[in-house]
């Protein structure tokens, strides 16, 4: 996709950090935006901050379906169909899975992955359609994950966990998009000047019963952390670029490149020569229609970019 102009662009935590860098890009390439976000008084001061371009918020928590359709409703009889989706809403526990409870997890994946579950069930099937029906040409759906899909440690385990699974989910979508013209990137930044150490604010009460007591000398540690984090606004920027070059990946910290190529050597060191078992032969006949039909859409993949 290479025309933004008056596309209409809907973006979930946009309010603070990599969403505020998405929303600036994408207005500054002509599209109609819709901020997304869980806190009003931060949709009011991004909305100040925007003085005079094409721009709405909408308070939504992306944990709920209905709300989310709500807000896709909302946003579209105002500025017409979305066509740009990115789902980049994220909470993180800075703690390791051992010391989690269901509460934590249950919010971390219910903002983290189902809030991207919920935007691309509520957009895509709209914008498909539309596709289908000859009103819509292209679209594009950017998931945010994080260089925390590839490279885990033992915290934040759930965090981990999320973003590896928005990668997965974001692959997936992009091969059996490239059909309908639509397509998907997913963005893994590394550190970022962002308030994300504060998640905790965001906790809702519902899920508080087994939650941690704050750490609030951690907390201010992780604050002075992300003051060196990667500005929004360069994140926004390339994350607009690799939209429009259609790439899958966006990394836009180039710093993890030999670390990223560390890991994956040390994931292929762990195979192992074992003989032949039984029905070998025929497992691999079967895998290599597998094996051909993912080589096809990687190839059919990298042609759109």
């Amino acid at each position: 996709m290479k025309d933004f102009t008056g596309r209409t662009a809907f973006v979930t935590g946009g309010a603070n950090g990599v969403g505020i860098g998405l929303v600036r890009a994408l207005l500054t390439e002509g599209c109609k935006v819709a901020i997304a976000d869980v806190r009003q008084d931060a949709i009011d001061r991004a909305l100040n901050s925007l003085d005079n371009r094409e721009v709405m918020g909408v308070q939504l928590d992306v944990s709920s379906r209905a709300d989310f359709a709500a807000a896709a409703d909302e946003v579209e009889a105002r500025f017409g169909p979305v066509s740009i989706v990115c789902n980049n809403a994220g909470v993180n526990l800075f703690q390791p899975i051992e010391e989690s409870s269901y509460d934590d997890w249950d919010w971390l994946l219910g903002v983290n992955l189902h809030g991207v579950i919920n935007g691309v069930q509520t957009f895509v099937p709209r914008m498909v359609e539309r596709v289908k029906a000859g009103t819509q040409t292209g679209g594009h759906v950017l998931n945010t994950a994080s260089m925390a899909g590839f490279l885990s440690s033992g915290s934040p385990g759930i965090y981990n966990t999320t973003k590896a699974a928005v990668r997965a989910l974001s692959e997936s979508l992009r091969y059996s998009l490239l059909q309908y013209g639509i397509g998907v990137s997913v963005l893994c930044p590394g550190l970022v000047k962002s308030v994300i150490y504060a998640s905790d604010e965001l906790r809702p009460d519902a899920l508080k019963g087994a939650m941690k007591p704050v750490d609030a000398a951690a907390v201010e540690r992780l604050q002075g952390v992300h003051e060196y984090g990667m500005e929004p606004d360069v994140i926004g920027t390339r994350a607009v670029e690799a939209i429009k070059a259609n790439r899958l990946y966006i990394f836009s910290h180039p710093d993890h490149k030999d670390e990223l190529r560390e890991v994956f050597d040390y994931v292929l060191d762990h195979y192992q020569d074992y003989p032949k078992d039984p029905g070998f032969d025929q497992r691999i006949a079967f895998e290599k229609f597998r094996y051909d039909a993912g080589a096809a859409a990687r190839k059919k993949s990298l042609a759109a970019e």
